[in-house]
């Protein structure tokens, strides 16, 4: 019974969908060219880099150094391999879905367990600090210091899913990594690196060539997501889907002494980050602190666009979507409790110490702020010429590879 309702289920959602676009010509197409802008400026050209220089690094056998020198820290905390520490920070530095791709990709290569790749997945995936920096902070709340609170609050958060989600999984039989040591040993880092270099012996031009193929094959695959998920998002709102949801969340936020209006926001967040985040910001019902509790929420969840995206990934290398849904929703409440218990101390005692000429700070929060900042005016203006130059090299890589298949 369970099935054929899910059947019925996906019928009438995909049959909605079609009608919709039918009935609504003209917000779709804007909604997909936003998508597509949003994917061509800056999704694709900031996410490129880390996605190749990853499936270098991974080729070259330095995933494999890092994973000996971790795995003491790792397996305790997380109860994964070392060379999750990896994942890890290319997740956090390169943002969604890059923890999904990297895990997926060590699932593959057999180096982890289905469980561990399942514990790894749910805490290696957040927004990167660009995102939050320059996107959220200065892009929508005009005012660079509430990134502090947002940034701080996400990644804590993150820590907090992965001590969680180390107790999943428990009976079940996880991998012996060869990377596992009690002690940190630099002769044994350097021997694994070797190891794997000569198990995946190829030519320099050949690892490059398939590391920008396979990045801008993710790439594209994100892109169309991003696409669909914006159209989506527009089309419940025109039909006034998302209003109609909204009703039972205003109950959920008077929950949390949360002002109703706040209830579309948060669904359109659900769905996709960046205008959920857009559309909480505008709120002028709602203080500061609650627009950053619910955007926090956003950010954390990840919107229906990245975990559709996690899921294609995850499927691939037959690992379940399931703890990760449910790790996203754990760190959604930690971010959020996170930005509430945090706000005096990192942005109103922060900030009276910037307004007052005699104080003397520990640290200036305004750095990071202010590199995100020009990091992200730059990918803004050069976005979509990287983008060009990219996807020119990807053809004419594909052009030559399939020379050489012909005449082989």
């Amino acid at each position: 019974m369970s099935q054929k309702l899910k059947t019925l289920l996906l019928g009438f959602a995909i049959t909605f969908l079609c009608i919709a676009l039918i009935r609504y010509p003209q917000p779709s197409f804007e909604a997909a060219v936003r998508g597509l802008h949003m994917w061509w400026e800056v999704v694709f050209p900031s996410l490129l880099p880390f996605f190749i220089v990853s499936e270098l690094l991974i080729g070259v056998g330095i995933v494999h150094f890092i994973g000996v020198l971790l795995e003491p820290f790792m397996r305790p905390l997380f109860k994964v391999p070392g060379i999750g520490g990896f994942v890890w920070a290319m997740g956090m530095a390169s943002g969604y879905p890059a923890g999904a791709k990297l895990t997926a990709r060590l699932r593959q290569e057999k180096q982890i367990s289905a469980i561990e790749a399942e514990r790894l997945v749910s805490f290696t995936n957040s927004s990167n600090p660009l995102f939050i920096f320059g996107a959220i902070s200065v892009g929508f709340f005009h005012n660079p210091n509430i990134g502090i609170v947002l940034a701080v609050s996400h990644y804590l958060g993150n820590i907090c899913v992965g001590l969680m989600m180390r107790f999943y999984g428990r009976n079940e039989q996880v991998s012996q990594s060869k990377n596992e040591y009690r002690k940190i040993s630099f002769h044994e880092a350097l021997r694994a690196m070797h190891q794997a270099r000569l198990k995946n012996d190829q030519a320099i031009g050949k690892l490059l060539g398939d590391a920008v193929r396979s990045s801008i094959q993710t790439l594209l695959m994100i892109g169309g997501f991003i696409i669909l998920f914006s159209v989506l998002n527009k089309l419940l709102h025109i039909t006034h889907v998302t209003q109609w949801i909204a009703y039972f969340f205003q109950y959920l936020l008077q929950i949390f002494q949360l002002p109703n209006q706040l209830s579309v926001p948060l669904i359109a967040g659900l769905f996709e980050i960046t205008l959920g985040s857009q559309m909480t910001s505008q709120v002028t019902e709602a203080s500061l602190l609650e627009k950053v509790i619910v955007t926090s929420f956003i950010l954390a969840f990840g919107g229906f666009s990245v975990q559709a995206q996690v899921a294609s990934i995850l499927a691939d290398a037959n690992i379940r979507f399931q703890p990760f849904l449910i790790a996203r929703i754990f760190h959604g409440f930690f971010a959020a409790f996170f930005a509430y218990v945090l706000w005096k101390p990192l942005y109103i005692h922060l900030h009276s110490l910037e307004n007052d000429p005699n104080a003397m700070p520990v640290f200036l929060p305004i750095v990071p702020a202010e590199w995100s900042i020009r990091y992200w005016e730059l990918l803004s203006k050069y976005g979509s010429l990287l983008t060009i130059i990219s996807l020119t090299c990807y053809v004419m890589i594909l052009i030559v590879a399939q020379r050489k298949k012909n005449i082989q």
